[in-house]
């Protein structure tokens, strides 16, 4: 029974302890040679006393303070209490060293409670002296050199250096320790430089936890100089004014000097002028027929450039610019007239075709009414049915018109005829084109026997199918 009343007593006051909470910071990070601050703060209660509170690292004090005793500081030349109370002790180092990184725990001891106790992470960092510089002694001489050199000094921790480039070449790192626990690291960019690398960008790129640093460079490699000579045209002729050449170079050190000579070690002729890198023709002749030197020269040595010119006896005839794109355009015109020509042919002739096989339709005989002679059509192309339609021939007597006896005259034969002819072409204006039925020439009696007159005068068959 006792133990269920002590738990009912001290209910309530375990409830208070349990809130009760310190506060420091999880995780800090101070650098070297400044001062660093630890705050720790315990949440105020009136029921808990705090009776003493105190900073330790690795199981070892170093300040203490206590309401009835007061403050204790192990080394007060490093370390410091700012304004101790019962809810306030913030721990304060005053200048950092590598040796100081590690876990403070702030330890508060409470009565009747007992002991607390929170923990701080301190980082101690050394924000690193960067620098970085192109090699102004390299030299095009087919070796491998370093180019480039990036130093991160007294750093912590240390630096990580990469190159950013599109020069081939290899890295070469190496890292020392410095003082008060820093590192120092160097790293250089080797390879075989030659004279396209001159003035090439290449970035040294220094990471580190204060800050990530970019370090823009331009390469410098010494070679001697690289000579052309441009301005020659090969079309000086005889008696053609104002003409030169003009010798460019381009060297590490900077060309100092230019002359100009000839091949053949004689003087330059009357009609030629030398001025620094440039070489004037006032009229062409004979003695310009010859190879000019162009000789450069730098602090690493001198380089020459020879360039033949050939003298002509009359200009060639060139084609300018406007004429070869008029040309062009001419060109591409006629093309296009062609294709177009042979596609109208062929659009032409596929048409042609066309029109011939409808026209050419084979024939079939089909075979009307039954017990009779047959009667054979022929099928008309649709070309034809603007023609005005024609009667089969003469037609035999069907009882329709009169009689003509074999003792009447030719006149009353041509006579009848013609009104035969009218009265076909009256019909044809009526009913329009249709299908014209087509008598065999070898049955030609079965028509007078088929054929049957209506009322309005007019003829049809008895076994004809109208379209």
């Amino acid at each position: 029974m006792r133990c269920p009343l002590l738990l009912l007593l001290l209910g309530p006051l375990y409830t208070v302890i349990q809130a009760q909470q310190i506060y420091v910071k999880e995780t800090l990070t101070g650098i070297i040679d400044q001062e660093a601050i630890l705050p720790c703060t315990i949440s105020s209660d009136p029921n808990i006393r705090v009776s003493q509170i105190m900073w330790e690292k690795g199981g070892n004090s170093i300040a203490v303070y206590s309401p009835q005793h007061g403050t204790h500081v192990s080394e007060p030349n490093r370390y410091q209490l700012l304004e101790p109370s019962p809810s306030s002790a913030t721990l304060r180092i005053l200048s950092l060293r590598a040796a100081e990184e590690g876990d403070y725990s702030c330890e508060v001891t409470l009565f009747p409670a007992g002991n607390r106790k929170a923990t701080t992470k301190l980082a101690v960092i050394a924000v690193p002296q960067n620098s970085a510089e192109a090699n102004s002694e390299a030299l095009a001489n087919g070796e491998e050199q370093t180019v480039a050199t990036c130093r991160s000094s007294n750093g912590r921790p240390p630096s990580r250096i990469t190159w950013q480039t599109s020069l081939p070449g290899n890295v070469t790192t190496i890292m020392t320790n410095g003082t008060n626990g820093t590192y120092t690291v160097v790293s250089r960019y080797v390879m075989t430089p030659t004279s396209q690398a001159d003035g090439m960008p290449i970035t040294c790129n220094i990471d580190h936890e204060s800050a990530a640093v970019p370090i823009p460079l331009r390469l410098s490699v010494m070679y001697p100089p690289e000579v052309t000579v441009e301005g020659y045209d090969d079309n000086w002729h005889l008696k053609r004014n104002g003409v030169f050449l003009t010798c460019s170079a381009k060297g590490n050190p900077h060309p100092t000097s230019y002359t100009w000579k000839t091949a053949d070690g004689s003087s330059l002729p009357p009609t030629v002028r030398a001025k620094d890198n440039m070489l004037y023709v006032d009229e062409v002749d004979e003695r310009v027929n010859r190879s000019f030197l162009c000789e450069v020269t730098n602090a690493l040595g001198s380089r020459a450039y020879r360039q033949d010119v050939l003298v002509r006896e009359h200009a060639m005839q060139t084609q300018t610019n406007a004429g070869a794109i008029a040309g062009g355009v001419i060109g591409v015109i006629l093309v296009l007239l062609l294709l177009a020509a042979i596609v109208f042919i062929v659009i032409k002739r596929k048409g042609l075709h066309s029109k011939q096989d409808r026209g050419t339709y084979s024939p079939k005989t089909r075979v009307f009414g039954t017990g009779k002679p047959s009667q054979e059509f022929t099928y008309q192309d649709d070309g034809e049915l603007d023609k005005p339609l024609k009667g089969p021939g003469p037609m035999r007597d069907s009882g329709l018109s009169p009689s003509l006896g074999e003792d009447e005259d030719e006149e009353e034969r041509l006579k009848y005829k013609v009104l035969e002819d009218d009265e076909e072409d009256e019909r044809f204006n009526e009913v329009g084109p249709m299908l014209q039925l087509r008598p065999h020439p070898q049955i030609g009696a079965y028509l007078d026997d088929d054929m049957e007159s209506q009322t309005d005068g007019s003829i049809i068959s008895r076994t004809a199918v109208y379209v």
